[in-house]
């Protein structure tokens, strides 16, 4: 049991280390590859996807029911039950598969070392945010608007047609803000305490929110049951990656204690329950503010204000990735280390850890899980960003 914490401690460092090294892999990315059977998952469960199916004069009926029943609460019922099912599908397979490979390294600390390397560098992505921001920065720096807009796609869903350098700025201190949470330290976090079995899930979970939980009129439903266990999975996740940015304030300058007055004082006003103590925490390190009107294609958002600052400009961009790494780092050293007292604990108490570590698991699945469904059996979804494509995350 020693060795397969320990290997678990070791693996994550190497996965950061490959991902800081190499970024993600330009082919065959296994989370592309996730994606894509997630997809095809949709389309085989999807309500109206089903009726389009069904084809001829009972596809066109069915198809019509579909619409005349939008509001009804079968309809609405139905949507959910198809979105519940998808998520179950699509998070618990890889999670299965961790725990497959867990029980098939058992003894062997070197190949599991090896498998969460792997895992870790996969679902990992700090270093493609960084080179996202940096590429946005120098594409400001050198007054390249276009180009600027043109990168903006890579980093969240909102519409650059019309955004001038602060707000594309803005667009991307925000957006480096949440994906240092979702992209570094949630997958960190969740490895430390799951393994193998954490990291995947994670990365389905987070990938599945980016697919189909935000608003439109296929997903408002559907999409209910990932959005809201990615916001159960992210929970802890985001505060640390608060707290975390408020103590690395004096690396980009910043004053700690104003960090943590801005964190208090605004991390509840986004209407993200994650992503605003993201973003407070660094307009408060940073110095600037945050929030405002997002416009998205098609739609437009008011968020209030984060920070005391001004408006962000390009010279905050490089400061917002400084920040970004080294509360990557950070994580890093606290997951390593819980790896490490898993390992302690586990070679002092002996195989009596074992029941207990699957009971609280458990209950916290459960726990989680029957979170997920009171708030999708409860009524009305509450409004969600569109992610970004190339990274997983930034309203």
């Amino acid at each position: 049991m020693r060795g397969q914490w320990a290997a678990d401690a070791v693996g994550l460092l190497a996965g950061y280390a490959l991902d800081a090294w190499l970024g993600d892999p330009r082919r065959l990315h296994p989370v592309a590859g996730f994606g894509q059977a997630a997809g095809a998952l949709e389309r085989r469960l999807h309500p109206a996807d089903r009726a389009t199916r069904a084809g001829g004069a009972a596809g066109l009926a069915a198809r019509a029911g579909g619409a005349d029943r939008t509001g009804s609460a079968g309809g609405r019922r139905d949507e959910r039950v198809a979105g519940a099912v998808f998520t179950a599908v699509a998070v618990g397979a890889p999670v299965l598969a961790g725990v497959a490979a867990v029980a098939l390294t058992r003894r062997r600390p070197v190949a599991r070392a090896a498998l969460v390397a792997a895992g870790t560098w996969a679902v990992l992505g700090g270093r493609t945010l960084r080179a996202e921001a940096g590429a946005m920065n120098k594409a400001l720096r050198g007054g390249d608007l276009p180009a600027a807009r043109q990168r903006l796609s890579h980093l969240c869903g909102r519409d650059p047609a019309r955004l001038d350098e602060p707000e594309l700025a803005r667009a991307t201190v925000e957006s480096v803000a949440e994906n240092t949470s979702d992209a570094v330290v949630a997958p960190l976090f969740w490895g430390a305490v799951a393994g193998l079995p954490g990291l995947l899930g994670y990365r389905a979970v987070n990938t599945l929110d980016a697919m189909v939980g935000h608003r439109s009129p296929r997903y408002a439903r559907f999409g209910t049951p990932a959005a809201r266990l990615d916001d159960v999975a992210n929970l802890l996740p985001s505060r640390l990656t608060g707290l975390l940015g408020v103590a690395a304030a004096p690396a980009v300058h910043g004053d700690r204690a104003d960090a943590w007055r801005v964190w208090r004082r605004d991390r509840h006003d986004h209407p993200s329950p994650n992503a605003g103590q993201c973003e407070a925490a660094f307009a408060g390190a940073l110095g600037v503010r945050l929030g405002g009107r997002n416009v998205y294609f098609g739609r437009s958002e008011v968020r209030p204000f984060l920070g005391d600052g001004p408006r962000p400009e390009a010279r905050h961009i490089r400061r917002a990735a400084t920040l970004s790494r080294t509360i990557g780092l950070a994580a890093l050293a606290g997951a390593a280390a819980l790896a490490t007292v898993r390992a302690a604990a586990a070679g002092a108490t002996g195989r009596r850890v074992r029941p207990r570590l699957g009971a609280a698991v458990a209950g916290a699945a459960v726990t989680a899980g029957g979170a997920v469904l009171r708030r999708v059996a409860g009524g009305a979804r509450q409004g969600r960003v569109t992610r970004g494509a190339a990274v997983d995350g930034g309203g």
